[in-house]
């Protein structure tokens, strides 16, 4: 079924006879940050195609151009590899999608909030086309971890309310500028929305937990870790770093957090995760 070796050897680990106290936390520990650091396969492929590109491209192509074809040559493989299957394809196109039409509201004209400076070919409305697999990248790491550490989530919410706040969250993105910022507020619902969910994943041979939206917040935390990281680089930068490069705001994680959220919402309604989800009658 997996054709990775390293996910044969991730899911089925060799038990280890009495593993307790420091030496389980230290293996259990090893095995999380393995399984997770699989998960970002097709994000680690793709940044670090970012960082090693050069300003001025490759193969005579400008660098936006050539990052497009590095981020189809990886899912055509994590495809190929039955990495990802077809639906789950089908659910990163859609992140790729969503994610695509964010940024070219946010580097519109009237709204400026970040840009692409390079010359393209394949830019569309002023953002490179490789900039979605930016935000399909989250989609991805969320279900390779669903299959990884066999995650299954207890007392999510009815769908529908899950729906309506991701969609909410969503035009909050948009509308902010013009009716005002309810991201607070959006944030305080869906906390309590969520404030009973809780996560479970098999890091090693037992399962353990942690509430849902704590690992909402931790994901968006390292997705602004990684948002510094592309600043750095130059691939695209807010107007306060044109003139030289500064952290990106810490407000910038809250953001991420509530849109981790509205990707999660996505991938809980693939077939094959539904089936580990556990909504209260």
């Amino acid at each position: 079924m997996y054709r990775l070796a390293l996910d044969r050897y991730l899911l089925r680990p060799r038990p280890i006879s009495d593993l307790a106290g420091v030496s389980r936390f230290a293996v259990e520990f090893l095995y999380f940050g393995l399984k997770q650091a699989r998960a970002c396969l097709f994000a680690g492929l793709f940044f670090a195609a970012v960082f090693a590109m050069p300003r001025a491209g490759l193969w005579g192509l400008p660098r936006y151009d050539a990052l497009l074809l590095v981020a189809l040559a990886i899912q055509a493989w994590m495809v190929w590899a039955k990495v990802e299957t077809w639906d789950e394809l089908k659910a990163v196109s859609l992140f790729h999608a969503v994610g695509f039409v964010l940024e070219v509201f946010k580097t519109s004209g009237p709204i400026h909030s970040w840009s692409y400076a390079d010359f393209a070919y394949t830019k569309v409305l002023g953002v490179p086309l490789f900039a979605g697999f930016m935000h399909a990248a989250v989609g991805s790491y969320m279900i390779q971890s669903w299959r990884l550490l066999d995650l299954r989530v207890k007392h999510h919410p009815p769908y529908w309310m899950a729906t309506l706040v991701a969609i909410l969250i969503y035009l909050n993105f948009f509308t902010h500028r013009y009716i005002g910022d309810y991201r607070w507020y959006l944030a305080a619902v869906t906390l309590g929305l969520y404030a009973r969910s809780s996560v479970v994943f098999r890091p090693f041979d037992r399962e353990r937990s942690m509430p849902l939206f704590l690992a909402f917040i931790l994901i968006g935390f390292f997705v602004w870790v990684a948002e510094n990281i592309g600043t750095f680089f130059g691939v695209w930068r807010y107007p306060n770093q044109l003139g030289g490069w500064s952290v990106v705001q810490v407000g910038k994680w809250s953001s991420w957090s509530l849109l981790v959220i509205m990707t999660f919402t996505i991938v809980t309604n693939l077939k094959h995760i539904k089936q580990h989800i556990h909504v209260p009658e």
